[in-house]
């Protein structure tokens, strides 16, 4: 490779882990091509949800791609307060299981967040409306070709670069070339999810009561547990309002690849009547307003025994399927981009294994114990079984089950790789 030639990396998936790498490969000095399926950014939809909080390692991460602080600033808002409450389905009141008041997260929209990245890369390097359809490696291992299918003209393209970058998601086709058997797991219980836009309607009876049952919106990230049940409530920015509801039920038969699914007005109506039930009515009433919610079936999977393969590597959550727990799958993507970026900056092009063998080093150990944490926590607030405790009941629960609610329990949660400082 010449002076002038720039080392190539192919990413697939243009989410956020796909954007991420990007802005992380072109600061280390790399060539970056994205391949997406989606025929245009307003197509790109998050596969796990509207809202999303990023911790102040993902804040500072971001901010540096961006080259503007106020930049991510202006677009999300504050969560300082993790606040876990019970609620009790037939008096409809609550109380306090567990707060603590410095989170430093912010929320955001995921399409907000995706386009603040997307819109200030290079235009030229997005492949829109490009299905990945197999790969082939050199045999002295420094090429990799990759051949994607035009979906407009049928057309069958081939890219050489110099790696692979699977950010093809918790689906990923890539990692099965190399896991054939690997399967993801069914956590057991699914979520209805969705946002309320109530511009125009602030001063509603639903918004002010809103506002009036949960009076710390806009800076607390709530999260309301019942009998075998929780729910998740934020604001996000330009008057959103961000809400999850977990029901545990037996694993659905997926009509497609996906682990969304739209859903009926019948479905609607009686989610709308199983809410009454449980939530008290001015979140039901949140819930009843938004247009189109849609259920998630929450899966993850058991940690990876590697994330690279020659000159392929795994990031987001092809690498590490979780559950939404913990609100770790994007900020373990900025931070597999990152530190992926100055692994390949550190060690250059012509020791690209051993760039490759130190972010796995890095980054594995860290997402296999937050991926089986953010396991442990579903399931507890869920109210399902663990071996080493009696199922969570937030009636009877004392102060110390309370503390595992908590979402700095989660190992690395203040943690700062040594090769970002």
């Amino acid at each position: 490779m010449s002076e002038k030639e720039k080392p190539k990396a192919v990413v697939v998936g243009g989410s956020i882990a796909g954007v991420a790498c990007a802005h992380s490969l072109i600061t280390a000095g790399w060539e970056v091509v994205v391949l997406e399926k989606s025929s245009s950014t307003t197509n790109t939809r998050s596969p796990t949800g509207a809202g999303l909080g990023l911790d102040p390692l993902a804040q500072r991460l971001v901010q540096s791609w961006l080259g503007r602080p106020d930049l991510l600033h202006n677009s999300t808002l504050p969560l300082t307060v993790d606040l876990n409450q019970a609620t009790d389905s037939e008096k409809k009141v609550s109380w306090t299981l567990a707060r603590d008041e410095n989170l430093k997260f912010r929320a955001a929209l995921w399409a907000d967040l995706h386009a603040l990245l997307y819109n200030l890369l290079p235009s030229n390097i997005f492949f829109w409306g490009h299905l990945f359809l197999s790969f082939c490696t050199s045999d002295d291992k420094k090429c990799v070709k990759i051949k994607a299918k035009v979906l407009q003209t049928d057309e069958i393209i081939e890219i050489a670069g110099n790696l692979l970058v699977a950010a093809d998601g918790c689906l990923s086709s890539i990692r099965q070339n190399f896991l054939p058997d690997f399967k993801l797991r069914y956590s057991g219980y699914c979520a209805w999810r969705g946002v309320l836009d109530f511009t125009g309607n602030e001063n509603s009876e639903t918004v002010t009561g809103i506002r009036r049952a949960y009076p710390e919106l806009g800076k607390c990230l709530y999260f309301d547990l019942g009998s075998c049940t929780h729910g998740v409530l934020y604001e996000l920015q330009n008057r959103r309002l961000n809400w999850i509801w977990y029901v545990n039920q037996a694993e659905p038969e997926l009509q497609r690849k996906s682990v969304t699914m739209q859903v009926s007005s019948e479905m609607l109506h009686k989610m709308h009547q199983e809410a009454e039930k449980v939530w008290v009515p001015e979140l039901v009433g949140v819930m009843k307003e938004t247009k189109d919610p849609f259920l998630n079936f929450i899966y993850d999977a058991d940690p990876l025994e590697q994330i690279f393969w020659d000159n392929v590597v795994l990031v987001g959550d092809a690498a590490h399927p979780t559950t939404p727990h913990g609100l770790r799958s994007t900020n373990m993507s900025i931070l597999d981009a990152a530190v992926l970026g100055k692994c390949l900056a550190k060690w250059g092009t012509e020791n690209l294994q051993s760039a490759l063998r130190e972010y796995q080093s890095i980054r594995l150990p860290v997402v296999s114990k937050q991926v089986l944490h953010a396991r442990r926590m579903g399931r507890i607030k869920q109210g399902l079984l663990l071996p080493d405790r009696e199922p969570f009941d937030p009636k009877t629960a004392t102060s110390e089950d309370c503390q595992d609610l908590q979402q700095q329990n989660m190992p690395f949660f203040n943690d700062v790789p040594m090769i970002l400082m």
